[in-house]
């Protein structure tokens, strides 16, 4: 696999919401797409969910951290665009001033 095609399938973003949050975020984004793109839960945990597509294609959503800088990475080979989309819906996280601020 190129270097290319692995910064595509697995994605990362930072967000100020609770891990529990972003998980109920996914599952409610990508359950509510149209046609090809809705996926649905198969499996979860307290820090990530696997969901199916159409095709059979997998997207995994893992939560490491607590809020607000829980980090949120995000797995697809054909849904790549899709998770790219739900990562940049979640808020950013928060902004720590540093100690010369």
């Amino acid at each position: 696999m190129t270097n290319i095609q692995r910064q595509r399938t697995l994605q990362t973003a930072s967000t100020s919401l609770a891990g529990t949050e972003v998980l109920a975020a996914a599952r409610d984004f990508f359950g509510r797409r149209s046609g090809i793109y809705a996926a649905f839960v198969e499996q979860e945990g307290p820090a990530y969910l696997t969901l199916r597509g159409q095709g059979g294609e997998e997207v995994v959503v893992a939560v490491f951290g607590v809020a607000p800088n829980t980090t949120v990475t995000g797995s697809s080979y054909m849904f790549d665009q899709q998770v790219a989309l739900f990562l940049s819906s979640l808020p950013p996280a928060a902004v720590v001033a540093g100690a010369g601020a």
